[in-house]
């Protein structure tokens, strides 16, 4: 997640650079064409029309790809809210001389916050868990292909033991079980964000008639003088190139890039906070951003 700190002009430029290469080389040869080959002359306001409508519907996209990362972000608001309701609920249905069940669940569903977000950038999900579960348990689910599941699995298992063994009663259980419930469903959504495609052929329209948006307007100024056409061109299609790519990039909140979902940084939150439920003293510091954004 990008943070309200002071953004290179670095990264802006290694976002766009690509286009505005583009945008300089076909500006350079309408300028050559229109001095030396044709006078094609285009009115103006052919290329603010067009300007404008490339501008409302990028405005449309932007908005809707905030919208997604702006869900995905609601849904691990959830998981934190349900993580910490867990180990409450553990800690108060569960008598103490059975702790060890309590520390068990508890520092599972710490691997769980850990293991999703993995999963949601399709890296290892079982990276960096095997400090919260046993290593038969780490064993078992390795292979599996959704990790996070299993560990829900497990939950929901290590669960019925404690109803089973009279250690929590039927309303104990139906509550634990709801939160479990509520977990497993914000799984599904994130995984639901993750794998819908925004439309392709959406930002490839977009991008194309940017273009020739663009060329249009190329078209349209070849009265200016001199070369000052060509920096003039890259510089009006500087803010459409970079707000088309701020929204390609937030459309896909899981995809391991600085406008992320700080999901790492979320999952270590949610670690401080059932530790500290949990009594634990070696709690580990929150994570802290080394440059504008934070995973």
């Amino acid at each position: 997640m990008i943070l309200e700190k002071r953004i290179p002009i670095k990264y802006w430029f290694n976002t766009i650079k690509l286009d505005l290469l583009i945008v300089s080389l076909f500006a350079t040869i309408v300028y050559f064409l229109s001095k030396y080959l044709i006078d094609f002359e285009i009115p103006i306001s052919i290329g603010t029309f067009l300007g404008t409508a490339i501008a409302l519907v990028l405005s449309f996209k932007l908005s809707h790809s905030y919208d997604r990362w702006w869900e995905a972000r609601k849904v691990w608001g959830s998981i934190v809210n349900d993580s910490r309701t867990l180990v409450i609920q553990l800690k108060g249905f569960v008598k103490d001389d059975n702790s060890e069940i309590i520390v068990n669940m508890a520092y599972r569903q710490i691997a769980w916050c850990y293991a999703l977000s993995q999963n949601l950038r399709s890296l290892n999900s079982s990276k960096n868990i095997g400090e919260f579960i046993s290593k038969n348990e780490l064993k078992s689910i390795k292979n599996q292909k959704n990790i996070p599941l299993s560990l829900i699995n497990n939950q929901s298992h290590d669960l019925s033991l404690l109803h089973k063994e009279n250690l929590i009663n039927d309303y104990q259980q139906i509550q634990i079980d709801t939160t479990l419930v509520n977990i497993c469903a914000s799984m599904g959504k994130a995984e639901r964000i993750k794998n819908t495609n925004f439309p392709k052929t959406y930002r490839l329209t977009l991008h194309l008639f940017i273009y020739i948006f663009l060329i249009t307007l190329s078209f349209a100024l070849e009265d200016i003088t001199n070369f000052f056409e060509i920096p003039l061109m890259v510089l009006i299609s500087i803010p459409f190139f970079l707000l088309e790519k701020i929204a390609f990039n937030i459309q896909d909140p899981f995809e391991n890039r600085p406008t992320d979902i700080p999901m790492t940084s979320i999952s270590r939150t949610i670690e401080i906070n059932i530790k500290q439920q949990l009594g634990v003293k070696n709690i580990p510091e929150p994570i802290l951003p080394e440059k504008f954004y934070i995973l």
